[in-house]
């Protein structure tokens, strides 16, 4: 039996969406910009409060507040909704997301401010920028007085009205509160597990028994594709870097 989840007496949830078996949720921009133009659809009739965002590769970080709907029905419906438009446009069926979202309560203004810290870093935590500023999917730019995709999707008056009601003094406390030294932890991702070319390499050798890697592409398709399937179960592996190792498209490792 499942154990229920906890429930937020503030109503603010921390989520953490994932791709099924790690895979990749978004392929090209189009993608990153439907599912936040889902998101916007969503809470346009105020069923929940979006406080922050960063939309990586395989997963989601998303601090929500639910206001007339559960959580549980935001995301079912977020999901639903972004699943059936992805399956139609990569000529796919099935599951897009993993069965069971992550989530965690955030009660207190402290923790609030170190979860959306903690989203904002992810990229670059992920080596894929230096600065969160950099990185194009997430909220991080609403923060900072800049637009957003789509406009105004994210509420930042709650959380910088924390820092100071002045909202330029408070942005200002903001940008200085990201660039802080911390060790946030919060709930627990696998971006930390990401793996090198060079590891990817040695496992898909091991998997072919020391065989050289371009023999994949002239591998019977039975057998590549065993080994595709496992080395994408394997932690911390992008279909975009097995790819690259490989040589095969991103097509034929997501069908396999």
């Amino acid at each position: 039996m499942r154990q229920a989840r906890e429930r937020s007496e503030s109503g603010i949830y921390h989520v953490i969406l994932r791709g099924i078996n790690r895979q990749d949720i978004f392929y090209d921009d189009e993608d990153y910009q439907h599912f936040l133009e889902t998101i916007n659809k969503m809470k346009s009739d105020h069923q929940f409060t979006i406080y922050g965002y960063c939309l990586m590769t395989n997963h989601i970080h998303l601090l929500i507040q639910e206001n007339t709907d559960s959580i549980s029905r935001v995301m079912s419906r977020i999901g639903t909704s972004y699943a059936w438009w992805y399956n139609r446009k990569y000529g796919r069926s099935g599951h897009v997301f993993q069965g069971r979202y992550g989530s965690e309560c955030v009660e207190k203004d402290a923790y609030l401010l170190t979860v959306i810290r903690y989203i904002h870093k992810n990229p670059v935590k992920a080596g894929m920028v230096q600065k969160p500023e950099e990185y194009r999917w997430s909220s991080i730019h609403a923060y900072y007085g800049n637009r957003e995709y789509p406009n105004s999707l994210s509420e930042t008056s709650f959380v910088l009205g924390i820092m100071n009601q002045d909202r330029e003094k408070a942005q200002q406390s903001f940008r200085e509160f990201m660039k802080q030294e911390n060790d946030d932890k919060c709930l627990e991702d696998e971006v930390n597990e990401h793996k090198t070319d060079s590891e990817v390499k040695t496992e898909i050798e091991q998997l072919m028994n020391g065989e050289p890697i371009g023999k994949l592409q002239g591998m019977e398709r039975t057998e590549r594709n065993e080994i595709l399937r496992k080395i994408k179960a394997s932690k911390g592996i992008s279909l975009r870097q097995i790819s690259r190792v490989t040589g095969l498209s991103v097509d034929i490792i997501y069908k396999a």
